[in-house]
C-alpha cells in the first residue's frame, strides 16, 4: 500500500462523518433545503481538504464546490495545475439523494499523478462500505479484493445510466435510455456516479455509461472499474478524457462492444429523425 491510500481513505471518512452529522439538520422538503446542503457539502469538503493537505501541501486540489465557485466568478471551473500530484474530490456525490434521506450517496476521492489516477476511495456514509483502488494494486472492498461479474451478453446485464435531471424529450439522452432498456436485462438511475463505477467494479452492476458528470464524480471510480478487470471508454471507444467525462464502462470486452453498437444505434435514430 502507498502512502497515499490511508491519506485518501482517512479522508473520505471525515467527509463522510460531516455528512451524516449534517444531515440531521434539515428536512428534505423545507423551504430553501439547498443552502443547508451546500453548508453540508462545504463542511465535508473542508474536512477532506485539511487531511489531504495537512499530509500533502504541495500537492493541487480540485474539489466540486471550488469549482463551482470559481464558476459562479467567471473562472474556468477546473485551474491550471501547478503541481504533478492533483487530488480530485467530491465531497457530495449523489445530493438529490442525500437531501431526500434514499441512501444511494458518496464521497470520492481520487489522486492524480500527471496524467494517470493512481489511487481512489468511494465511501458510502450510510453502509459504511469503502471502496479502494491503487494502481496495478487491484480493487478492494473494506479490504476483499473485487472483481467485475464477467458478464458477456447485454440481455443478462444490469445497466445504470446517468444524466442531467432535466433532459428534454427526444433528446439522444433518452433515446439512449429506451434502446438500453428494451436490450439488457435492467435499468437502474440510482442518482451516484460513484458509487455505480465501485458497483461495476464490485459486480453488482455490470454496465454504467454516463453523459453528465464532472472528473471529481468519476475519477475515483473509473481506476476501481480498470483494477477490477472492467472496461472504460469514451463514448465514442476512446480513452476517456478524465476532465471531460463521457463513458462507457462494462464487466466483459463482449459486453461492452454489445452496448457501445445499441448507444450507436440510438445515435443513428435521433440523426435520422432529423433528416
Amino acid at each position: 500500500m502507498s502512502d497515499f491510500l490511508p491519506v485518501c481513505v482517512a479522508a473520505a471518512r471525515a467527509g463522510g462523518q460531516c455528512l451524516v452529522d449534517w444531515q440531521d439538520r434539515f428536512l428534505p422538503r423545507e423551504k430553501g433545503p439547498k443552502d443547508l446542503v451546500t453548508e453540508a457539502d462545504l463542511a465535508a469538503q473542508e474536512a477532506i481538504r485539511n487531511i489531504i493537505l495537512g499530509a500533502f501541501p504541495e500537492h493541487d486540489f480540485l474539489a466540486e464546490e471550488d469549482a463551482a465557485e470559481r464558476k459562479s466568478l467567471g473562472q474556468a471551473a477546473i485551474p491550471p495545475r501547478k503541481s504533478a500530484y492533483r487530488w480530485i474530490v467530491d465531497p457530495l456525490d449523489g445530493t438529490a439523494n442525500y437531501v431526500h434521506r434514499l441512501q444511494n450517496y458518496a464521497v470520492s476521492i481520487a489522486l492524480q499523478h500527471e496524467d494517470d489516477i493512481v489511487c481512489g476511495c468511494v465511501l458510502d456514509p450510510t453502509s459504511g462500505e469503502c471502496f479502494t483502488a491503487e494502481r496495478g494494486r487491484g480493487t478492494h472492498l473494506d479490504g476483499r479484493p473485487l472483481r467485475v461479474s464477467g458478464c458477456r451478453s447485454l440481455e443478462q446485464a444490469m445497466v445504470a445510466v446517468s444524466f442531467s435531471p432535466n433532459v428534454p424529450r427526444g433528446s439522444i439522452e433518452i433515446t439512449r435510455f429506451v434502446e438500453v432498456l428494451h436490450a439488457s436485462q435492467a435499468v437502474r438511475r440510482l442518482g451516484s456516479a460513484a458509487l455505480n463505477l465501485a458497483y461495476v467494479a464490485s459486480g453488482r452492476l455490470d454496465v454504467y455509461w454516463a453523459t453528465s458528470v464532472q472528473a471529481w464524480d468519476v475519477a475515483a471510480g473509473v481506476l476501481m472499474v480498470t483494477e477490477a478487470g472492467g472496461t472504460v471508454t469514451g463514448l465514442d471507444g476512446k480513452p476517456i478524457e478524465i476532465e471531460r467525462p463521457e463513458m462507457v464502462t462494462s464487466a466483459s470486452e463482449p459486453l461492452h462492444a454489445e452496448v457501445m453498437e445499441v448507444l450507436e444505434r440510438a445515435r443513428r435514430s435521433i440523426a435520422g429523425n432529423r433528416h
